[in-house]
């Protein structure tokens, strides 16, 4: 089995991508490998409304000079997928923000690329602001009708300093907790072998005619 993890932090070694090695590391240690893709350092263009994703059913963007479609194709292989994000303002780091408007559009355009995967969103705050931003990405994974195991609080840890949400003693073990539920709940599905129910066309219903 094998995890995507999505770093939006633009500092490549920042406090998100401490947060996300401490999920890792639970998920390695019960066999399951985690590749963890940063972007937030890169140029990646917003969502333009086009629809040509829906129009073309070709799996991606129209967009094509960012990593967005490449990183398409990694989540929907994986078997779950992880968001991680500074807060920027009480908000998802900008990249990061266009980074998951147009992936998982795309998905959804596509039938859903991601239904069904295991989910979880984890956050990485100076001081305010971490509930907010983990209620933001937690939009997109209830959206894409993704499976998310809990922890023992909301995913957020606390640090300012690259490397200070280490000395965050009860942010270490909810992201530790959440990576042991994440590998528990990927072993229950596998496990299990039982198909997703059927997948229902989506209704839209708009109130200004």
């Amino acid at each position: 089995m094998q995890v995507v993890a999505i770093n939006g932090s633009p500092k490549r070694e920042g406090n998100s991508y401490h947060a996300l090695k401490l999920v890792a590391a639970e998920l390695e240690q019960a066999g399951i490998g985690c590749d963890i893709i940063q972007v937030g350092h890169q140029a990646i263009h917003g969502c333009t409304a086009c629809a040509q994703c829906a129009q073309q059913k070709n799996e991606r963007c129209v967009i094509d000079k960012d990593p967005v479609n490449e990183a398409i194709q990694k989540m929907k292989q994986a078997d779950g997928i992880i968001l991680a994000s500074p807060v920027y303002f009480s908000g998802i780091a900008g990249a990061m923000k266009c980074f998951l408007d147009r992936a998982f559009y795309t998905s959804s355009a596509n039938g859903n690329l991601f239904r069904g995967k295991v989910g979880a969103a984890v956050v990485a705050v100076r001081r305010s602001g971490g509930t907010a931003t983990f209620d933001q990405l937690n939009h997109y994974l209830n959206y894409a009708e993704m499976f998310l195991p809990a922890s023992n609080y909301w995913n957020v840890i606390h640090g300012a300093a690259p490397g200070e949400v280490l000395q965050d003693e009860e942010g270490v073990q909810i992201m530790r907790i959440l990576g042991k539920n994440f590998a528990h709940t990927l072993k229950l599905i596998k496990s299990g072998q039982l198909a997703m129910p059927q997948a229902e066309a989506k209704v839209k219903t708009n109130f200004i005619r």
